[in-house]
């Protein structure tokens, strides 16, 4: 009996792709982490002003831009599988050029660039997993992916906790990211193309040949798939913009507090008066620790609640609780950890969503062109958001900078409400032809 690849078991092959794509939203959260760890030390070394250190802090989230917009559109015309390990080898060579800079132009040209080629991952591994994952496991196998990004960050903290006190310790935290970089290009190595890709172009034997060799003789791929043209200027029809444009302002609203939170993370607990140096380092690792485990539940509650209901009532919460920290940013430890947990803890639906969403509101053809989009717009929005956000904490404090995030939120919330589709259950081909509400 032949079963399609949409309703297929799990399989370690499955489980070895999942963690080898994981390694983009790894490297993106341990490189916008370890860099607010590193300017404590290199602050004075290379006599950063607040412009300097904004326009540093920023600078991976403006190449993310570049290379989310370009390379999404680039993974839909010649594939997944060629550019899966060619942007991880750049990581490294990019990562280890760091440990030798000496002037802020250079620091920012180089995170800049490490930007581009995390920005070009994205849209590269997500389709990938998306494409290969049966429907039943698709949110548990996006969680995972959104779960990394904090595991990133996570030991980013931990890996500058260490370092902090360590003379010369900004070279070793800026060229580290070049071990799991390598790690990842050994363990992608011969990742088929895939068999949805291959149908959408016309290229059923050979998508076939994929399918039965990864998951069995009986195994099918999904043959209903259209073949077509990728074209950019599909995402801009009637009925692809709104979507394109939910998806961007989901992205944008979830990412831009998040990374605030990450990249300026120890400034942003001294402001609240937790402690500096390794002190705040430790609160950073708390509240990511957070942000992990609040994408454990919201895995499974995507496939129980549902996409729409899950993304609603985390936006409420979040909100919320960043309104609490901008009215009551001098209130007791207790107000001020409990709302960071809050806004970290629920971010997890979110935190899936804008990874699950894209994926499958989207045909095969346009699907990694999407995701581009959505990644490089959120972050051009973030870095807009990471330059201004030095000057905001020292003209205006950290109240109404909390504010500007509530508000920020809000936006998601508001979209949400209005365009927020459900697409439990369904097939890849069936989301994707949903018109959201």
């Amino acid at each position: 009996m032949e079963t399609t690849l949409e309703d297929l078991e799990f399989n370690p092959f499955l489980k070895k792709l999942i963690i080898m794509s994981s390694g983009g939203p790894f490297l993106d959260g341990y490189i916008m982490v370890i860099i607010g760890l590193a300017l404590t030390q290199l602050g004075p070394r290379l006599h950063l002003d607040v412009f300097w250190t904004g326009l540093i802090g920023a600078s991976a989230l403006a190449g993310l831009f570049v290379g989310g917009l370009v390379f999404g559109y680039v993974t839909d015309l010649v594939g997944r599988q060629l550019m899966f390990t060619i942007d991880l080898i750049a990581i490294i060579i990019l990562s280890i050029m760091q440990i030798f800079i000496t002037t802020q132009l250079e620091l920012f040209i180089l995170r800049f660039a490490v930007g581009i080629v995390v920005g070009a991952d994205y849209p590269i591994a997500t389709s990938l997993i998306v494409e290969f994952t049966p429907r039943k496991y698709r949110a548990m196998s996006m969680g995972f992916i959104a779960a990394v990004w904090y595991v990133g960050a996570t030991v980013a903290d931990i890996v500058g906790y260490f370092l902090l006190d360590v003379s010369g310790g900004w070279r070793w935290m800026l060229g580290s990211a070049a071990i799991p970089a390598l790690i990842l290009v050994i363990g992608r190595l011969g990742t088929p193309e895939s068999p949805r890709w291959l149908v959408s172009k016309g290229r059923h034997d050979e998508a076939r040949v994929i399918v039965k060799r990864i998951f069995g003789p009986g195994a099918e791929p999904i043959l209903d798939e259209q073949i077509a043209r990728t074209q950019f200027r599909k995402l801009f029809e009637a009925g692809y913009f709104k979507k394109l444009l939910f998806i961007v302002i989901l992205y944008t609203a979830q990412v831009l507090p998040m990374y605030a939170l990450y990249t300026f993370g120890p400034q942003i607990l001294d402001a609240f008066g937790l402690g500096s140096g390794n002190m705040a380092v430790l609160g950073d690792v708390v509240i990511s620790a957070v942000f992990l485990i609040g994408c454990i539940p919201a895995m499974f509650w995507l496939e129980s609640v549902g996409r729409r209901s899950l993304c609603l009532i985390s936006f409420v919460i979040m909100s919320l609780a960043m309104l609490a920290l901008g009215l009551f940013p001098t209130t007791s430890l207790i107000i001020i950890i409990g709302s960071f947990s809050l806004y970290a803890f629920f971010s997890g639906g979110p935190g899936i969503l804008e990874w699950l969403y894209p994926n499958e509101l989207f045909p095969t053809e346009v699907r990694a062109t999407a995701i581009g989009i959505a990644v490089a717009f959120s972050k051009i929005c973030t870095f807009i958001a990471m330059f201004a956000l030095p000057y905001s904490l020292k003209e205006y404090g950290i109240g109404t900078t909390m504010l500007i995030g509530a508000v920020i939120t809000i936006i998601g919330l508001a979209a949400s409400i209005a365009w927020a589709p459900e697409t439990k259950g369904m097939t890849l081909t069936q989301s994707s032809k949903l018109i959201s509400k």
